[in-house]
């Protein structure tokens, strides 16, 4: 059975189209992201999934049972949508307390999610004392309180420094090690693809693509970086390559040989039926974020705005 199933999923507010017609099938177990820059419709499609708003048209099922349903499913889903409101002057544990109380869950869960998110030892302290990264902890502890089987975390990395980044994307590993379908969205596919198992990939609520991230990598081109023996070589050496075909860039030692990434025995080969012996033959291979903006169209700028956006604490 799949987590999360959407069909055409579509949520349209007035002329604008939020998310378009998106279908995926989301595996159960393991950390999935929900990756597309700001405005893609990522917050859209969560809140759909989670009955806070009607789609326009489309069905969706979660673990199975449709959404649209009489929400019984919701009972084994916990979720983080926004940042995690509670009372400033309780403490965490009563902050806990209270929400086990009124969804009638066992005081025994409150124990059980402190310890799961590390804050033991720190949750009798009034909340309004916490940092951001430990306000984003409690939030995933209250999501928590249901023992859920499926986590959906609307951003849960927004805003946070380094180390809190690093934190939370343990803590996300972890829940899946238990069994747990995570689901966590994020502007910036950096901060979470360490942990991802699956991919959902959306850019103004369209799907670009849904699938495992090795096969996301697979799509990488990349290039060899080619360095001759000698230095006279080199022209014959760019002759040789264009000749066969590829595409040839000059660098400053050697040649760099364009989407080739899988072909370095066969530039190898090239070189030695001419006589050319090299002194480097080097692979590189494009990151999973740089093949993620490739494909969400998404420029280094965007991408440092982004990042300057969440050093201050904005959305």
């Amino acid at each position: 059975m799949s987590a999360i199933t959407t069909e055409s999923l579509t949520r349209t507010f007035g002329d604008v189209v939020a998310v378009d017609a998106v279908s995926v099938r989301i595996p159960t177990g393991g950390v999935v992201g929900l990756v597309g820059p700001n405005g893609s419709g990522k917050s859209t499609m969560i809140r759909m999934l989670l009955g806070l708003i009607r789609p326009t048209s489309g069905t969706a099922t979660m673990l199975g049972q449709p959404v649209e349903g009489d929400g019984a499913y919701l009972a084994r889903v916990g979720a983080l949508v926004e940042n995690p409101a509670f009372v400033p002057g309780l403490s965490a544990r009563a902050n806990l307390a209270s929400l086990a109380q009124v969804r009638g869950l066992p005081a025994s869960r409150v124990d059980a999610v402190l310890d799961i998110v590390g804050l033991v030892g720190r949750d009798r302290e009034p909340v309004k004392r916490f940092s951001l990264g430990m306000k984003q902890r409690l939030g995933i502890a209250a999501a928590l309180l249901p023992d859920p089987e499926l986590l959906v975390l609307d951003e849960p990395t927004n805003g946070l420094d380094p180390s809190g980044i690093v934190e939370i994307r343990a803590l996300l590993g972890a829940l899946a090690q238990e069994g747990r379908t995570v689901v966590v969205s994020s502007h910036l596919l950096s901060e979470i693809e360490a942990v991802c198992d699956h991919l959902v990939v959306i850019r103004f609520g369209e799907l670009l693509y849904s699938g495992p991230v090795a096969d996301l990598l697979a799509r990488s081109h990349g290039h060899v970086d080619v360095v001759p023996e000698r230095a006279v070589d080199l022209p014959a050496l760019v002759e040789t390559l264009r000749g066969a075909g590829h595409e040839v860039e000059p660098t400053s030692a050697g040649v760099r040989v364009v989407g080739a990434a899988g072909r370095a025995a066969d530039i190898n080969r090239e070189a030695a039926a001419v006589g050319i012996t090299l002194t480097e033959l080097r692979t590189v291979r494009e990151s999973l974020e740089q093949v993620f903006l490739d494909l969400t169209g998404t420029d280094d700028g965007e991408v440092a705005a982004a990042r300057a956006r969440q050093a201050e604490g904005g959305r």
